[in-house]
């Protein structure tokens, strides 16, 4: 049985790359791999290379992306895969295509997948973030044929929009943090230079606050003004607004700041466990950092309704807000507990996919 993958962003490669290795290492399943969207662009770091540098096979490259980053140039990216889409499936003629999250490629593969007559499977649907992401995940559940869901909550909330084949396996991207699948603290010390106490901060534009993501990023650095430990700056995806953040992110470099246009997922993986705190508005702070007990400051509503364990503090655009949100997580103590799963979530998705 072959099994298709769409992965267009760093975030949703973490969540099927532990499937697809446990695919590759097995005898009954076959895995083909589309990559599309930021994975093939260098500014954004070319992660493609870090599919093929892990030792597995890429299938089908679609560029998509149309420069400028704004809410028209994403929609036109959409478009854009939409047409070759067709026939990167026709030529791969999967058996089932399995799509994870709630980027807009996922959706085009959930369009595509079903006018092609091809069986889908999405993994965490039934979540709530504050963001057009929201919308798009809920419409790529309506859309899928099976579903893998984080926990009991999100798989309540399927059924209650007439969803069914519901399996609760746990958020696949924590597998890799239980099993230690990262990079240790004396190998990052050498990488990026860190120091005890580092800051890992990464924030992504909001599509329908686009204008505003100028102010949030400015206000961030501000808030680092005269800071003299270190901050890693992961740069945004590609969404409406992230030009701007980058654009003020390369103007704010000092000896303090390191940035990454990408970073291998096992060095982030091992920046976010080791790290004093996390800050921004990225989902890994909600989904994967309470299995480290790594605190994080959440700022501003891009992350809204989904379901948090106790590593979190969410706070507004403010400068108050945000400084009193660092020193209340600088005094968490985090249990540990994550509400997205165990870490044994690929073997149970691999598992139901043999079956079928």
């Amino acid at each position: 049985m072959k099994i298709a993958f769409i992965t267009g962003s760093r975030g949703e490669w973490g969540y099927i790359r532990p499937i697809i290795r446990l695919i590759d290492n097995g005898p009954d399943l076959d895995y083909q791999i589309i990559v599309t969207g930021m994975h093939l662009l260098d500014r954004f770091g070319l992660s493609v290379n870090e599919i093929t540098s892990d030792g597995f096979t890429v299938h089908e490259k679609i560029y998509m992306l149309y420069d400028g980053y704004n809410t028209e140039t994403m929609s036109k990216s959409l478009g854009a895969l939409l047409s070759e889409l067709p026939g990167a499936l026709n030529r791969l003629k999967p058996d089932i295509l399995v799509l994870a999250g709630d980027r807009g490629d996922q959706l085009i593969g959930a369009i595509v997948a079903v006018h092609l007559g091809i069986p889908t499977a999405h993994i965490q649907g039934g979540e709530l973030s504050g963001n057009v992401d929201g919308v798009v995940r809920h419409a790529i559940s309506k859309l899928c044929d099976i579903h893998f869901t984080a926990n009991e909550t999100t798989a309540a909330r399927l059924r209650a929009i007439g969803e069914s084949n519901i399996h609760v396996t746990g958020a696949p991207q924590l597998d890799e943090l239980v099993n230690g699948d990262y990079t240790r603290y004396y190998e990052l010390v050498q990488k990026y230079d860190i120091n005890k106490g580092y800051v890992l901060a990464l924030l992504h534009p909001v599509t329908d606050q686009e204008i505003d993501a100028k102010l949030q990023i400015k206000t961030l650095i501000d808030v680092y003004y005269g800071y003299t430990g270190k901050i890693i700056f992961i740069y945004p995806n590609s969404d409406a607004g992230s030009e701007m953040i980058r654009y003020y992110l390369e103007r704010s470099q000092n000896d303090n700041m390191h940035f990454s246009r990408n970073v291998p997922r096992r060095d982030y993986l091992g920046l976010m466990k080791y790290c004093g705190y996390m800050i921004g508005n990225s989902s890994s702070a909600i989904l994967e950092a309470p299995t480290f007990a790594t605190p994080a400051v959440n700022i501003g509503r891009r992350q809204h309704g989904r379901d948090q364990g106790d590593n979190v503090v969410n706070c507004g655009w403010s400068t108050s807000e945000i400084i009193f949100a660092i020193n209340e997580a600088q005094n968490l103590k985090p249990s540990g507990r994550n509400p997205y799963g165990d870490g044994k979530s690929a073997p149970r998705i691999v598992e139901i996919l043999k079956g079928m």
